[in-house]
């Protein structure tokens, strides 16, 4: 097991207290689990809870916030989902990972939940949208993928990633299904995904330029699999970048 996820040796050390000046707001359109997702969220960034604490226990959460043990199992499954925390089965639940501190500047915690839930999403759509323009895309469809991808590359390089230039390389892609309920689901989810694409760009921008390059290199591998045609490389390809860029968003030692 890497240092990262290990737990405390302690098995009686006392979880890492909630801050009890954080209270969910109900009434509000964010649901409560993601209310809570963003305030353990926020604790994890901050620094509050570090890689290894263990977190109070369910009933020390709905104590403290005032909610219901199926809000409190949500919000940690969404954190155990996006990797920010682990559970050990007897032991309790134990914060894995930490994201880059400066997200705070671009997002709000709640709102990294939905985003994050988006990118799930994603995924499994994109993927199979890759692998469909391989098999269908016609030498326009090509054209505007590249051109998409020369533009994307170019800022993202300079230092100005564009998440309109990057809307526009995942859309052309899904254009090349010659499905168009790709692009309609894609129009359908487009808030959380253009929010995703803000945040994760602008991390990137304030970011090395080790983690540009990154970018740009797995939208050239998808490039090359969809020109190939290769369904099943490009299927791949778009969902290693679509998983990184995920991991990018809540890893700090993926943010170099």
């Amino acid at each position: 097991m890497p240092p990262s996820q290990r737990p405390p040796e302690d098995k009686s050390a006392p979880p890492a207290a909630t801050s009890g000046k954080l209270v969910l707001a109900r009434g509000q359109r964010t649901r409560l689990s993601d209310q809570l997702y963003g305030q353990i969220f926020e604790q994890i960034v901050s620094g509050q809870l570090k890689v290894g604490d263990r977190l109070p226990s369910e009933k020390e959460i709905c104590d403290s916030f005032g909610v219901s043990r199926p809000v409190v199992r949500e919000a940690l499954l969404r954190l155990g989902a996006d990797g920010l925390v682990t559970s050990h089965q007897g032991l309790g639940t134990f914060v894995s990972h930490q994201p880059v501190a400066r997200i705070q500047s671009f997002a709000r915690a709640q709102d990294v939940a939905s985003y994050l839930r988006c990118q799930e999403v994603r995924i499994s759509l994109e993927g199979d949208a890759a692998r469909l323009a391989a098999l269908r895309r016609t030498d326009e469809h090509l054209q505007a993928i590249e051109e998409a991808q020369e533009r994307f590359s170019r800022n993202a390089i300079n230092g100005r990633p564009d998440p309109q230039d990057d809307l526009a390389f995942h859309s052309s892609i899904a254009a090349a299904t010659q499905n168009d309920f790709f692009l309609e689901v894609l129009q359908h989810i487009h808030e959380s995904l253009s929010g995703f694409l803000r945040l994760s760009l602008s991390l990137t921008r304030t970011g090395s330029k080790h983690r540009a390059q990154r970018v740009v290199d797995e939208h050239a591998a998808i490039v090359d699999a969809i020109r190939e045609q290769d369904g099943e490389r490009a299927r791949i390809a778009m969902q290693f970048h679509l998983q990184q860029a995920l991991r990018r968003m809540v890893d700090r030692e993926r943010d170099r």
